[in-house]
Parts: structure tokens; C-alpha cells; sequence
């Protein structure tokens, strides 16, 4: 294999001091719904906001004087390349750093704070790679790839090191899946250093090359992807020296829908406390969805590897969860074009306990009859019964309610 638990060990020296031990925050919620403990490896408070700081610091840490002379070249989805900057920047080295055009902002900013040249090409990770190994050629800089390199995974390993030393009793490891460089790192130290432990991977579904790969032998291109909220792990080819250590160690590979992760990042921000991204939710989703048998004297590590998600992306993806579960509502009533008419209906409302979250007055676009407006009005809910409650509530009180459902869009 190309990664030893030595190297391993020898990564967590080198980077020491430099990187956080990051937490292991026990999730009650998540392990009364799955029937098992369930802890939450919160590699979302590392610095950079991910793991990739391990990997990229212990490669670049080990880089010879020419090497560092010449400056760093990388292309990543957004995690990587703040690892890289920070890195860098740690190293007195001078980084260049290839995002695709629809990075997350939040992870650009970042990565030029850490001191990296940014520059956007692409429309997604695999060809910005292409163009940052142009850049390389044209101009002799030395490569630090987000995932298929024997220091990169090292380093990425060390949090397996961690979850053995916090959590000896964890028998269960959930780790998502991008290119595999964290999964190849994780599955070998906790194989090392655990009895027993199943290493479980998660990809989402838009973007999943993993099995598709494993079937075929060697990597293959995923072609049917789709945009996914989970661009941290959004690679349509794993890597290489990756693909044959997941072969090797991982005992099973999950895919999650869009929703499932949507679900997941609300899991964490709700009931955990933590802010993760898509990737970093990733874990959590599959293990909400059950896609992940367990049982009950397993012990669920759950690793969050990234909370660097757009401030508006967070914000849509909670209201979205909150209306499939019935959080959110959406009611009309027609009444009478008359001052008073909305304070009335209001009143109602408030008579229920729901909360007004927005009220539209609606005319001409519902082609309401003369002398009477349309009140659109969404609404905040404690559950779906007490939605229900609240429309009998209005009806009762005499007005007539329809409740807008929900529309399920062709992705």
C-alpha cells in the first residue's frame, strides 16, 4: 500500500502545533434516531474550516528548497485550496490557486485571506485541475493535489489517529467521499488502530464515481453528474493511488439525494450546534436516511469534514427543510378590499400561535374579483397538526384557506 500508519504517525509530528485536535461532540438526537451512539468528529472547526489542512501541511511542510523556491500550484473545489493558502502562507511559500468560476464565495475570500493568488476557471473542480496543470508546465510551480498523493492522504489520516485515541470504542467510521483522499487516510489508521471498525463512505449521488469506478477496476469518469450543494466532495474521478486503498479498506459506499444532505446540514445546525457544508453533512445525512445499517451496540463516528458553506446557501437550505417538514406554510384567503380586512386576518393568526413570517397583498395577479384582495401570508408552525389547527382556526372564523403545497422540481 502506498500509505503506512507509519507515515501516518510521522504526518501528525510534522504538523503538530500547527493543526487542531478537533472535538468529538456526542449527537443525542442522531443516535435516538439510528438506535446507536453516534458522535460527530468536527473537523468543521479545524483551521481553513476543513481537514484539508492536514494533507496540504504535511506536503508542503516536506517540500525540498527548490521545491519551495518555485512556489505551489493546486486547483480545488474550495476546501482545499484555503488549505493550501494557509499552508503556504505557514511555510513562507508562495501559492497559486485554480477555483472553478462557481466556487462558493465564502471559500474564494477565504482563500485569498490565507494569502493564495486566486484565479477562476472552469466550470467544475476536473477542469480547473486541467488548467492548473497548464499553469504548472507553463511555468515550473510544484503540484499539490487535493487528494491522490501519498503525503496528502497521510496527513488526512491523522484524524483517524484522533477518532482511535478519543472514541477506542467507535466500531463504526462515516466519512464522505470526494476524490478519497480523506476516507484512503481515515480507513488506514483506524484499520491500524481499531478492532473491528467498519469504514463506511458517502458520495452524493449527483457526483458519484466511487462505485462506478470499483465495478470497472480502475478510475472512471462519472459523466451523468449534476449540480449537488455538496461541491466539497463534487469529483467526478477518484484518484489513482485512492481508489485501490477504498478496494482495500472501506467495507461499503452509500450515496445520498440532495435533500438527504439538505437534511443533514439542518441536523447539525439544529440539533448539534455545528455549521457544515454539504460534503461536511454528508455523513450525517446518510446516517438519517438510514442508508447505513447499524446496530445497537455500535458505536457511530460521523465525520463533519468541512463547514465552509455560503452564508445564503445556509439560510435557503434551512427554510427549504423547514417547509418539507411542515414548518413553513403557505396560506391564501380572499376578503373584502376594506380597511381592517388584514389586521383581522392577523388577529386569527395570532390567536393560534403561528408566527408571520411574510404577507402579500395580492390584486391583479390572482385576478381577484373586484373589491375584494388576495392575503397570501407564510407562516411559521411548530408541526404539521399545528397547521392544521391554525387553517381550522381561519375557517372557522370564517374565511376561506387554501393551503399552497409543496412542488417538487425536475432537477
Amino acid at each position: 500500500m502506498a500509505v503506512s500508519i507509519s507515515d501516518i504517525e510521522g504526518a501528525r509530528r510534522l504538523i503538530r502545533g500547527s493543526v487542531n485536535a478537533t472535538p468529538i461532540l456526542p449527537d443525542r438526537m442522531l443516535s435516538t434516531q439510528i438506535g446507536a451512539t453516534a458522535d460527530l468528529k468536527a473537523e468543521c472547526l479545524q483551521r481553513g474550516g476543513s481537514f484539508k489542512i492536514r494533507g496540504a501541511l504535511n506536503k508542503i511542510s516536506s517540500l525540498t528548497a527548490d521545491e519551495r523556491e518555485r512556489g505551489v500550484i493546486a486547483a480545488s473545489a474550495g476546501n482545499h485550496a484555503q488549505g493550501v493558502a494557509l499552508a503556504a502562507s505557514l511555510n513562507g511559500i508562495k501559492s497559486t490557486i485554480i477555483l472553478p468560476e462557481f466556487a462558493p464565495l465564502t471559500k474564494i475570500i477565504a482563500t485569498k485571506n490565507f494569502g493564495g493568488e486566486v484565479i477562476l476557471k472552469g466550470s467544475t473542480f476536473d477542469e480547473a485541475v486541467a488548467y492548473s496543470r497548464e499553469l504548472q508546465a507553463e511555468n515550473g510551480l510544484t503540484y499539490v493535489h487535493a487528494f491522490d498523493d501519498e503525503r496528502i492522504i497521510a496527513g488526512q489520516g491523522t484524524i483517524g489517529l484522533e477518532i482511535a485515541e478519543d472514541r477506542p470504542e467507535t466500531t463504526v467510521i462515516v466519512v464522505p467521499i470526494g476524490g478519497g483522499g480523506i476516507i484512503s487516510g481515515i480507513a488506514i489508521a483506524a484499520k491500524a488502530t481499531l478492532k473491528n471498525v467498519r469504514i463506511i463512505g458517502v458520495q452524493a449521488e449527483n457526483v458519484s464515481a466511487v462505485k462506478l469506478s470499483l465495478a470497472e477496476g480502475h478510475p472512471v469518469e462519472f459523466t451523468d453528474h449534476r449540480p449537488t450543494i455538496a461541491d466539497g466532495i463534487a469529483v467526478k474521478r477518484p484518484g489513482e493511488l485512492t481508489l485501490p486503498i477504498i478496494r482495500e479498506l472501506v467495507d461499503e459506499v452509500v450515496e445520498v439525494s440532495e435533500e438527504e444532505i439538505a437534511r443533514g446540514i439542518y441536523h447539525c445546525v439544529q440539533n448539534a450546534r455545528v455549521v457544515v457544508e454539504g460534503a461536511g453533512a454528508a455523513g450525517v445525512a446518510a446516517l438519517l436516511s438510514g442508508k447505513i445499517k447499524v446496530k445497537p451496540s455500535d458505536s457511530v463516528c460521523a465525520v463533519l469534514c468541512g463547514g465552509n458553506i455560503d452564508a445564503n446557501l445556509l439560510a435557503r437550505i434551512l427554510e427549504q427543510v423547514m417547509v418539507r417538514d411542515g414548518r413553513y406554510i403557505i396560506f391564501k384567503v380572499l376578503v373584502l378590499d376594506r380597511p381592517g380586512m388584514l389586521a383581522g386576518v392577523l388577529d386569527r393568526v395570532a390567536e393560534t400561535g403561528a408566527n408571520v413570517i411574510e404577507v402579500y397583498h395580492q390584486r391583479a395577479i390572482w385576478l381577484a374579483p373586484l373589491g375584494r384582495v388576495g392575503i397570501e401570508m407564510i407562516l411559521e408552525v411548530r408541526d404539521q397538526e399545528h397547521a392544521r389547527s391554525v387553517q381550522g382556526h381561519l375557517e372557522g372564523a370564517g374565511y376561506h384557506v387554501e393551503a399552497e403545497g409543496q412542488r417538487d422540481w425536475d432537477e
